[in-house]
């Protein structure tokens, strides 16, 4: 848990993952509309993906050549520029500070096998292996945690109440079982998105005329 705080040097609170196009768009514009969102995104969309490539990131720490393929996968997978560097900023930024601050072999490991931008969730993944924490685990507070940097984002952004904010999470909890659950069970050959208009808010995020995010 202390790895996923947003107190974690990683800059998380940079990143919209596409929302605040969304909201500039008038998709999301409530509460409601957030949650439905960010629903998607989880269930059909880069939080599945990312789900995947963690369950997978986590099961080859001891695998260098499938690691890698992991690691080279994971980084190629991004559906635009904006999302390629929200991952991996996170991603190296969280390896450097986990190395120097919960050093394990698992994360020497990776640094020698890949030696490209590494994706958050497979950063993330290799750590929790490394240091003996149980995928099931690990990835449900992977997942969470990746839900509340949404609507963080979404309550500066629609803007919201913090109150409402805490409903969509809560809403949200449900979804985030059952897309673990998924992702435990899903080989790389059914890795996939459908959430065309997200990737669309992630691409067109980069020409708004003002932002707050990164991404």
């Amino acid at each position: 848990m202390a790895w996923l705080s947003p107190a974690y040097p990683v800059g998380a609170f940079s990143y919209s993952s596409g929302i605040e196009w969304a909201v500039e768009s008038g998709d999301v514009t409530k509460a409601e509309t957030l949650k439905d969102w960010l629903a998607t995104m989880l269930t059909d969309g880069g939080g599945f993906c990312d789900a995947v490539l963690f369950v997978h990131a986590h099961r080859a720490v001891d695998d260098d050549n499938a690691l890698r393929g992991i690691a080279e996968l994971a980084a190629a997978l991004a559906p635009s520029k904006e999302r390629h560097l929200e991952t991996t900023a996170q991603g190296n930024a969280f390896t450097e500070a986990t190395r120097a601050a919960w050093p394990c072999a698992a994360l020497d490991r990776l640094k020698a096998a890949w030696d490209g931008p590494v994706a958050y969730p497979v950063a993330v993944a290799v750590a929790a292996a490394g240091n003996g924490i149980a995928i099931q685990s690990a990835l449900a507070a992977f997942l969470q945690a990746l839900v509340a940097n949404w609507v963080s984002a979404g309550v500066r952004l629609v803007p919201l109440g913090q109150t409402d904010g805490q409903r969509v999470i809560a809403a949200l909890e449900p979804v985030v079982a059952a897309t673990a659950r998924r992702a435990l069970e899903t080989s790389l050959d059914d890795l996939g998105a459908s959430t065309f208009r997200a990737d669309l808010a992630s691409l067109r995020h980069e020409t708004q005329y003002t932002r707050l995010f990164r991404s």
